[in-house]
């Protein structure tokens, strides 16, 4: 992995949510997902219930994760790239997903998993170019 794939990873396992980003029926979407990354690929956990999955299955998709409601003085943002695809969690990826919400929109919670496969990795700093350094400057 180069060393902003590996930055990227880094930064994605410090929070459990972003965002998934494609089209349906021609029109583009967000929507929310949480993710683990284990060997440096995106496992993403959504509710089956929306259809969303469905859209993404197969396609070129953006997930897209980042701090900036954390109160950290640094802020990051990542976004990776990469053809997504459905699949079945391993019992380690499960655990490392916890336990998911009970509703979603006053439906019962589906879990549905994707996997992306990074193609296009980057990493945006805000006021560092360090995440860990304080910031300096504010925008």
């Amino acid at each position: 992995m180069s060393p902003e794939e590996i930055q990227a990873v880094e930064l994605l396992r410090r929070v459990p949510y972003g965002r998934v980003a494609t089209s349906m029926r021609a029109l583009p979407f967000l929507a929310v997902a949480r993710h683990i990354v284990p060997d440096g690929r995106v496992v993403l956990r959504m509710h089956a219930g929306f259809g969303y999955h469905q859209a993404c299955n197969g396609s070129v998709v953006s997930y897209g994760a980042d701090n900036f409601n954390s109160g950290e003085p640094a802020l990051w943002s990542v976004q990776v790239t990469g053809t997504a695809e459905l699949t079945e969690p391993t019992t380690t990826e499960l655990e490392l997903f916890g336990p998911g919400p009970h509703f979603v929109d006053g439906a019962v919670f589906d879990p549905v998993y994707m996997r992306i496969e990074p193609q296009l990795v980057t990493v945006h700093t805000l006021g560092s170019d360090d995440p860990d350094r304080l910031c300096r400057h504010a925008l």
